[in-house]
Order: C-alpha cells, then structure tokens, then sequence
C-alpha cells in the first residue's frame, strides 16, 4: 500500500520537491531562533549593544514565516491536484468496469471512495509524508543544536522521547484498525441513503420516512461511533507526545539546574537547551501526526484498490461499421449469474435472421432480458455459442460490438441534462435533420413543443419531469439515432398508451425493413405482426413460429395470448 501512495506522488514530485525545499529553509529560519535569542542574552549579561542580535532574530521570524507560507502554499495546491488525478482515475476504472462486478457493489459505498477516500489521500501524501520529512530536518537539527550546548542533557531528553515514541508506535496498527473500520462505515452510510433517495418516491408513497430516517440514522450513528474509536486511539498518540516533551522538560529542568549551581553550564545554555526542548513540540507532534495519516492514508489507499484491481472492460475505438444488418444465433446456450445461483439459461437456442422483427416472449423469469445481457455482453455465457454477425461474440471487439448495437432497457433510463443531450447520448454526431426525424418518428413532436426551451429544456435527475411514456420514446429516439445494426428493445412499450403504443409499432416495422430488431415483449399486443416470435419457459425456448403458427402449436403462448384476448386477432 505504501508503493501504491507513492504512485500518486510521482507525478508531483518536482512541485513537493520545491515545496520541501521550502519547508527546510522554514524550519533552519525556526531553529536559528533559539541560538539567536542565546545571543541575545549573553549580550544582556556582558553589557553589550542588542541591537544586532535582535535585528538577526527578527529577519529569522520573518524569512521563516514567509518561506514557510510558500511552502504550506505549494503542498496544498498539489494536494488538491493529487485528489484530482486520484478522482479522475477512480472514476475512470468504475466506469470501465464489468457489469456483473458493479453489480455487486453498492453505489453509496463507491461514491463514498471517490469523495472520502481520495480526500485522505492529500493529508496523507503533503501533510503525513513530506511535511513528515520537513519535521524529520528539524528534529535532526534541534537535536544536533541541542548536542552543542550539553551532552549530558540532550541524553537525558532522547531517553523519555524514546520511551514514549515506543508507546506511540505501539498505537499505530490500533489507528490503521480503527480508521479502516471508519471509511466502512462512511460508505455503509452511503449506501442506506442511497438506497432510500433512489427509491424516494416509493419511500413517500408508502409512508416510511420515519423507517428510513431510522435506518440512516443507524448507519450514521455506526460511522460516529467508530469514528470516536479513531479519535480516542489519535488522541491517545498526540497525548503521549505532549507528555513526552513536559516529562522531558522536568527532568531537564532539574538536572540542568544542578549543572548551572554547579557552574558547569551557563544560565544562557540553559535557557537555550529550554528553548530547543520546546522546539521539539513542532516536529515532534508533526511526525505522530503524519504516523496517523499514513494510517489513515493506508486505508483508504486499500480501498480504492480494492476497485483499482477488479477486472476492467477492454477499451478501445469502435472501428467504422457497415449499415448491413446482421443477424444473431444462440447455440445451447448456458448462463447462470454465479456459481451458487440457479440457471437462467440451460440450452438456449435460437436463430435471429438479419433484417425483420423477432419477438422474444414468456413468463417472467424465463431468461428473456438475459439475452440482451448476453448480446451486449454484460455478462459472459459459460456454455455453448453466441453468434453476431456470423462471428463468435468473444472474437468482437467489445467497443465495435456494442457500436453495432442499439439497446433500450426496461425502465428506459434518463439521464439528468436537457432533452437534446439525452437524445444525443449515444450518437454525439447525429445531424440536426437525423435528430428531427427522430423525434417526428417516435411521436416527440409534441414534447418538444410543450417543452418552455424545446430540446433545451432541462428534464431533471433520472428525467423526472418527464412521464413514463416519454422516457420509453426518448430512449427509443436514442437508439434509432444510433444506427444500429441490430436493435434490442426489452418492454419498450410497456408505459406506452394504446395511440402511442400503435404508433411504435409501425416505427419499429419501419426500422425491420432494414435492421435487425429483436423484442421482449411481455403484451403481445406489440408483436402480433413479428417475422418470427421466441417463446421462452424456465431457461429453454419452448417453440418459434408466427403468432398464427403459436397460437396452434403451442399451450404456452396460447393461454398467454388467450389472457391478453388475443387468441382470435390476426395477424
């Protein structure tokens, strides 16, 4: 983890370098001081003019003050920048990776590593390593000035900062425990808002503020508790320091006097060792301080990689594509969600040809939207083929595959942003008259009409200010501005009127003409007319045939359609 910190520093390290630098001619400024005032006294006691040594001690102040602000300057800018190359990096993994590992992973707890945990890393990589370093300088030498003026006390004063540096470290592993424990419990906090803020409607509707507000509260009470763990075990380390430096000063005090009534050390050493022992504070408290931030530092480095080190997609460019639509076959397929799971497909087979409309259809859990999952490769089968476009989908490369796809999930998603950027999103150099044609094909008109600033009018977090319906045929206008070669539509018209609905589907007969579209459609309503329809049960496809052909082979897709009164309609 230490090797994994000083990663994020090598980008940075003339700026620290330069700002080190800076700490160090600070803290020289800082330890001339005590030796200035030394002068000062001794020309007190002979009579003689202060004014020089006053006017060498005053510069001294100044310098190091001014020097030392430059310095503090530089190691928080760069702080801010090692915080912004963690976030930026961060993000870019979670983005990057598999859908079945983020599937995993709660989104409180992931937000919580790029907020938190970066944030931990700037104290860690300014304050708790070279400040650290600056702090070593100027133990080492106070340390040497404090040998210069009398051996035998500076023995006396490493002995008690030995003893209870001693103590100190054996508190560190105790911090790093309770620090990590801290970070978990911020994120778990995360998670259980989260939860509730996506699903705040629902939370409203039933009446279960109170409820949620408790299970928050919970969370958050946790975070304090160990939160304090992490103070005690902190306090208890900056406690032994302060301690260390007051015993010292004791049995400084005391033997120094001796020696000073018994003529061998001068009042002015004395005072200057004093000085020197006070001095030590700084340092001192600024390397426990740093201990306990590499703590810190160490447990939330070892949580962002925990997300550094899980597998990534492979990146790349999709290569320029042919408008040819290509056709899909599932040869016994296999796929479950994770080895202690039941199969969602147990020999999958089926044939989507190019061009035309193919409907998959069945019950619910019968592995329907899997195959979607399969196609965009979301998740990986372990048995059988899959083959898009007459290659095996694992020869695709990922980035080509999915250019080559256009998906429309169940809840057709919106992302907050105006309603041109969500249009857009996945055709970024879609042509104003694609757009417009677009919007008139999926009955966008009067949306757009409606609309106070038309398609830029803000449609708010998750498109709340739009109906159910309006997302699903924003989603669909997305997909068809994408040019896709092979067209997934799962429920797109579920939150459609029947008007509406009717329209649809004469824009998705359209686009059949020539691209490859397949549907999951739970009302059949929507797939009557489909070239070929799969009828899927309990992972298997059970039949294939036209809605005519079904309606005579087989009982399934009979009692389905009986139960939607669409036994006698035609095609």
């Amino acid at each position: 983890m230490v090797k994994e910190l000083l990663v994020h520093l090598r980008p940075h390290r003339k700026i620290l370098v330069v700002g080190g630098l800076l700490g160090l001619v600070g803290s020289a400024a800082g330890l001339a001081m005590p030796l200035l005032a030394k002068y000062v006294v001794d020309a007190f006691g002979e009579d003689r003019p202060m004014t020089g040594p006053l006017l060498w001690l005053t510069v001294a102040v100044l310098v190091g003050a001014v020097v030392a602000a430059g310095g503090s300057y530089l190691m928080e800018r760069t702080g801010e920048n090692i915080v912004l190359g963690a976030r930026r990096g961060l993000v870019d993994r979670m983005l990057r990776l598999r859908v079945a590992d983020v599937d995993r992973l709660n989104p409180g707890d992931l937000l919580s590593r790029v907020t938190s945990d970066t944030t931990l890393l700037r104290a860690v990589l300014t304050n708790g390593i070279v400040e650290s370093i600056s702090a070593a300088f100027m133990l080492v030498g106070a340390i040497v000035m404090m040998a210069t003026m009398d051996g035998v006390l500076l023995l006396v004063t490493l002995g008690v900062v030995a003893v209870v540096g001693g103590l100190v470290g054996l508190l560190m592993p105790r911090i790093q425990r309770a620090q990590t424990q801290a970070q978990e419990a911020v994120g778990e906090m995360g998670s259980v808002l989260d939860r509730a803020l996506q699903a705040y409607r629902t939370v409203k509707a039933s009446g279960a503020e109170e409820r949620e507000i408790a299970v928050v509260a919970d969370a958050a009470g946790r975070a304090r508790d160990r939160g304090l763990r992490v103070a005690g075990w902190t306090s208890l380390a900056g406690v032994a320091t302060f301690m260390a430096v007051q015993i010292a000063f004791v049995a400084v005090l005391g033997v120094g006097g001796a020696r000073v009534a018994a003529g061998t050390l001068a009042v002015s050493s004395l005072i200057a060792f004093l000085l020197y022992l006070f001095y030590l504070v700084a340092p001192i408290g600024q390397l426990v301080q740093g201990a306990v931030q590499l703590q810190q530092g160490l447990a939330a480095m070892r949580r962002i990689k925990e997300i550094e080190d899980l597998p990534a997609e492979p990146t790349g460019v999709a290569a320029h594509a042919s408008a040819e639509a290509i056709g899909v076959i599932f040869q016994d397929v296999t796929f479950r969600y994770g080895d202690d799971r039941p199969m969602v497909h147990d020999g999958v087979s089926f044939t989507v040809p190019p061009r035309g409309l193919t409907a998959l259809v069945g019950p619910s859990g019968a592995g329907k939207s899997t195959v979607f999952s399969l196609i965009e490769r979301f998740y990986e089968h372990q048995g059988g083929t899959i083959t898009v476009g007459g290659r095996d989908i694992r020869d695709w490369p990922l980035a080509e595959l999915r250019a080559a796809l256009g998906y429309v999930e169940q809840d057709a998603p919106v992302l907050a942003g105006t309603l041109r950027e969500n249009l857009l999103f996945a055709a970024r150099d879609a042509t104003e008259d694609e757009l417009r044609d677009a919007i008139a094909r999926t009955r966008l008109d009067d949306l757009v009409s409606r609309l106070p600033e038309g398609l830029e009018t803000p449609v708010g977090h998750r498109g709340v200010l739009l109906s159910g319906g309006e997302r699903q045929r924003v989603a669909i206008a997305r997909a068809l501005l994408r040019r896709a070669r092979l067209l997934l539509l799962d429920e797109a018209t579920s939150q459609l009127d029947a008007v509406n609905e009717l329209r649809l589907r004469e824009v998705v007969a359209d686009a059949a003409k020539d691209t490859t579209v397949l549907v999951i459609a739970h009302r059949l309503s929507t797939v009557t007319g489909a070239d070929r329809i799969v009828v899927m049960d309990g992972g298997r496809v059970r039949a294939v045939g036209t809605h005519d052909e079904l309606l005579g082979q087989d009982d399934l897709y009979r009692e389905l359609a009986a139960t939607q009164f669409l036994a006698g309609q035609p095609l």
